[in-house]
């Protein structure tokens, strides 16, 4: 599923939830799709720390 997808239907179940209240397979799915938006926001931050490179004053690089 693509984020915009994903975090379209997360707000969508959410502001259901604020006006009439979710189904429990609505809040499951709800559950669900957070834990997956998560797991791609820590990949991808993962994957950013992992292209950092620390540059000291002498020039050194460090990973």
């Amino acid at each position: 599923m693509e984020i915009e997808k994903l975090i379209a239907r997360i707000n969508e179940l959410s502001r259901k939830n604020k006006t009439v209240g979710l189904t429990d397979a609505e809040t499951a799915e709800r559950a669900e799709l957070r834990q997956k938006y998560l797991n791609n926001f820590k990949r991808n931050f993962r994957q950013q720390l992992d292209t950092i490179t620390i540059v000291d004053g002498d020039d050194a690089i460090k990973h």
